[in-house]
């Protein structure tokens, strides 16, 4: 099945919004089996939506569109759909049984406007939507799919899985397609490349390796389409041969996840003090739900007075060594764990950058310490010149030192 996605709307376009719906709807159908060939974005205009309609049904079996649907007079990709199928808009009991249901705390709520959401192209199936009062439509003709969703991005995502999937996979049952993930650290994109060259050139006909890199890692997909889906788990496992000696984790699962994953089985609670990294591991902890079972807080001791003041860290230490360096490091993380109280807490001190580099300490320096009941350790890294790259390795690799040295105690 091949597919295009139409996303309308004038503010898209104006740059105001990020069209986060195409990248859920391909993401979705590309687990499904099917093809993405086309996303496009057009303004809210008769014109507009209908020559994009028309030129993208020539080369796709499934046509998507988001956007337009709502009860305001700007809102016209009802009419021009009923213009483009050749129908009209009718009064749809279904559609108003729906409207009811969601004023039915408050009736009065429901205004003229609401009540349009009622009336659909007549020749549309009404795709139930519990998260607004736009039904979402679906067309049939000539052997083609049209599929019409509102664009608030929390009801599209309603509605892909619970009413479009199920009829996709009804009216395309021979799809077939399986994917998947290993995560691989401490390596960048082109040398990994390098190393599998070998392994990417051998793979069967139907299966594509594809690079999707991170700041401080990157992620393997693997993914077989058709007949070839049967060899899919050997493939994945010659993969992680190939990886030998590397760190890598299989699955999609996110650093923060398997680090919150880990926490939770075991019970432990963890703080961060950070400096180069101005708070992004906190964030990214507190970014998994139920992380106020085990993250305690953290400390952004970005100027020296903090590290002292707050952390505990030597003013000599400071003085002598410089605040990126191994010394800083472990008391850092010494320190965040005697504030909190935490079990486990972990430290990063370095130099982000563009400046502030030495040729002793170039930019992309950067100490991480992890302190735990069996002690402290530290290691240090040398990361890019880029500081965006460095804030983020510096946080992932922080979290895989955490990971690390809980799993070593555990042992």
């Amino acid at each position: 099945m091949k597919a295009a996605i139409i996303t309308i709307g004038d503010e898209i376009l104006l740059g105001q919004i990020l069209d986060t719906n195409s990248q859920f709807i391909a993401r979705e159908l590309t687990k499904l089996g099917a093809q993405t060939v086309e996303m496009r974005s057009v303004g809210d205009t008769r014109d507009e939506i209908l020559s994009a309609l028309e030129s993208t049904l020539k080369m796709a079996d499934t046509v998507i569109i988001t956007g337009g649907l709502g009860p305001t007079k700007d809102d016209i990709t009802k009419n021009a759909l009923a213009d483009f199928f050749h129908t009209t808009l009718e009064f749809n009991a279904q559609a108003q049984a729906w409207l009811d249901e969601l004023f039915a705390a408050n009736p009065a709520r429901m205004n003229a406007y609401n009540k349009t959401q009622a009336f659909l192209p007549a020749s549309c199936t009404p795709l139930h939507n519990a998260k607004g009062t736009a039904c979402g439509m679906w067309f049939e003709e000539n052997g083609k799919i049209v599929i019409s969703l509102p664009g608030v991005p929390f009801e599209t995502e309603y509605l892909i899985p619970a009413e479009v999937l199920p009829r996709l996979k009804q009216k395309f049952p021979q799809l077939q397609l399986s994917y998947q993930v290993v995560t691989v650290y401490d390596i960048p994109e082109s040398d990994l490349a390098m190393r599998l060259d070998a392994f990417e050139r051998a793979l069967p006909v139907g299966m594509k390796l594809a690079y999707l890199p991170s700041a401080g890692f990157v992620r393997l997909r693997l993914t077989a389409i058709g007949p070839v889906v049967e060899k899919l788990n050997e493939m994945t496992e010659k993969l992680r041969t190939n990886l030998a000696g590397l760190p890598f984790t299989s699955g999609e699962e996110k650093p923060e996840d398997f680090c919150a994953k880990q926490l939770k089985q075991l019970g432990r609670t963890v703080a961060c003090a950070e400096s180069c990294t101005g708070g992004n591991i906190a964030h990214l902890i507190t970014s998994v739900p139920g992380a106020s079972s085990y993250f305690l807080g953290g400390i952004v001791s970005y100027a020296n007075d903090v590290k002292v003041n707050v952390l505990g860290v030597n003013k000599t230490d400071l003085a002598t060594f410089g605040a990126v360096s191994e010394q800083v490091a472990l008391q850092m993380a010494t320190g965040a764990r005697r504030v909190t109280g935490a079990e486990y807490a972990v430290s990063t001190t370095g130099i982000a950058g563009p400046d502030g580099g030495t040729p002793q300490k170039p930019v992309g320096t950067v100490w991480i310490a992890v302190a735990g009941p069996n002690g402290a350790k530290a290691k240090k890294f040398l990361f890019s010149h880029t500081r965006e790259r460095n804030i983020g390795k510096a946080s992932i690799n922080a979290l895989r030192l955490l990971v690390q040295t809980i799993q070593k105690d555990r042992a």
